[in-house]
């Protein structure tokens, strides 16, 4: 019997809406625009270009060794690069405040999210959610926005633990901050890697959700990545946990 069930955000409780890509131009610009607004003295579309590309590399970086150095820390990098006569400390949060308020407006609820979060509070689980993200910021308010805060016990944000999925560690702290063992957990994800190879490799168990899962992240492990259970959606998951 799970004790705890652990739910990951982007692709399985909240999608984007619309590309990715374009969202992405518009968002590094606006880091660019606020920063020279903010007084750093340079064009907003060389400071887009530069944050792209660094963070390009940050990506790389963190899908190798999965340690989470933050966009904060790409972005007062950045920063200090330039040999300005002075570096505010503000400049880095109204940057990446920008940045990220671009992506927001275009992140919604999955319509079966709620109602599921709500009947498995109901019947007595402990639920958790575990984010791979830059910043932390960003996804506190993304879960303000989507209505999910009053559903889960604890929130874990890589950002925050300076590891990602499918490091250990942070399914170990989430475990251990809700009190059960890897027999008691069970993660719900659609990120092959990430989520359900994570969970393995602490002996958790795992479901892969796939109505977001069409991704070319998960391409390479379709064959050797195997979960516990799959459903395409979350309204199926109380009735398959209640014959678990």
């Amino acid at each position: 019997m799970f004790k705890a069930i652990f739910f990951d955000l982007g692709g399985t409780l909240i999608y984007f809406d619309t590309s990715w890509e374009t969202i992405l131009h518009q968002a590094n610009l606006a880091l660019g625009v606020q920063l020279k607004e903010a007084g750093v003295g340079m064009d907003p579309a060389q400071l887009a270009a530069d944050f792209n590309w660094r963070m390009q590399k940050y990506y790389a970086q963190r899908s190798s060794d999965y340690v989470e150095h933050t966009t904060e820390f790409v972005l007062n990098e950045m920063l200090a690069s330039y040999g300005l006569p002075e570096v505010k400390p503000e400049w880095t949060r109204i940057g990446l405040d920008a940045f990220y308020h671009t992506f927001q407006n275009h992140w919604q609820v999955e319509p079966d999210a709620i109602s599921t979060l709500g009947r498995l509070r109901g019947v007595g689980y402990k639920l958790g959610l575990i984010s791979n993200a830059g910043d932390a910021a960003d996804v506190q308010a993304l879960i303000d926005k989507t209505g999910l805060r009053p559903y889960f016990d604890r929130i874990w944000i890589s950002a925050n633990v300076g590891v990602r999925k499918p490091h250990p560690r942070i399914f170990e702290i989430a475990m251990d901050s809700l009190h059960c063992s890897p027999k008691e957990a069970l993660m719900i994800g659609d990120t092959l890697n990430a989520d359900i190879l994570g969970a393995a490799n602490v002996g958790m168990s795992s479901i892969w959700i796939t109505r977001r899962a069409d991704m070319l992240e998960n391409n390479p492990y379709r064959l050797s990545i195997v979960p516990d259970e799959v459903i395409p959606t979350l309204d199926e998951l109380p009735l398959l946990l209640a014959n678990w």
